[in-house]
């Protein structure tokens, strides 16, 4: 399905959303205490702002008595998008961001990531897969990166481990590659980056990835990721709590000036194990 046709669906998913909780006698507030989130998120489900989780299209079914049409309505949607269900709404809420903030234990994040690498990552998962299958899946992850390119892109600022530096990922070449690439989004400002080097010990959020996503006209939200799973946080002490930790992790890194010069000294060194210097 192609993005534009996706859109209008999740416009009559809306649309449909506004028609039978009107026909309910319900305001937008009193189905959002039913299904236990604000009014304003109903607003934005029925504008096709934002999406909602399938806990929350089954309560809507239930408040409205709608024999499941909203469950098997999200299934379909869901079903036909490009993403991991898991990682769908993220890949929403990503595009409406206003502010980013990412933390990475382990891999650069998808945002920041080269057709090389990401290549090297979808081979090491599926080691048996199709190289078409590979092709889409990077076609879809690099199109995701055109955020950072936009004009009205969002403030983006990740926090790498130094382990993010220093793992190969598939061969050295790859590697100086995928962090020159690192470097250039710095130096062009289209991201801000800090590495929280070996030495800062023990640190908040350890091997957990997260992003802190901040938008203009609704609340933040935390996107916490596990093995083929991923959870949106909106609790406000859920948030504030991920928000310190973030904030403990920034003063624990380097300088961005200082971040730079480790990530171009990191591939300089891959650069040497590959023979290309």
């Amino acid at each position: 399905m192609a993005n534009g046709s996706r859109q209008a669906a999740w416009e009559f998913f809306g649309a449909e959303l506004k028609r039978r909780r009107e026909d309910a006698g319900f305001t937008q507030v009193e189905l959002g205490a039913r299904v236990f989130v604000s009014g304003g998120y109903i607003g934005q489900f029925e504008q096709a702002i934002r999406k909602p989780q399938l806990d929350v299209a089954r309560r809507i079914d239930e408040s409205l008595q709608t024999d499941g049409f909203f469950e098997r309505l999200w299934r379909k949607l869901i079903k036909e998008q490009p993403y991991a269900e898991y990682f769908a709404h993220a890949a929403e809420l990503e595009r409406l961001a206003t502010n980013i903030c990412e933390w990475a234990p382990a891999v650069v994040p998808g945002l920041l990531q080269t057709p090389e690498y990401a290549r090297s990552i979808y081979f090491a998962s599926n080691p048996l897969t199709t190289d078409e299958y590979v092709d889409e899946m990077v076609a879809l992850r690099i199109a995701r990166a055109q955020l950072l390119k936009d004009a009205t892109r969002p403030v983006y600022w990740v926090l790498l481990h130094e382990a993010v530096l220093r793992v190969p990922v598939g061969s050295a070449s790859v590697m100086a590659l995928q962090l020159d690439h690192i470097a250039q989004a710095a130096r062009s400002r289209k991201a801000l980056v800090q590495v929280l080097p070996f030495s800062a010990g023990a640190h908040p959020q350890m091997g957990k990835i997260l992003r802190l996503l901040e938008f203009e006209d609704a609340p933040p939200t935390v996107y916490t990721e596990a093995v083929l799973s991923g959870n949106l946080l909106d609790d406000p002490a859920v948030v504030k709590r991920v928000r310190a930790d973030y904030d403990l992790l920034r003063a624990a890194a380097l300088s961005l000036d200082a971040s730079l010069t480790m990530i171009e000294a990191a591939a300089e060194d891959f650069r040497r194990c590959a023979g290309t210097t």
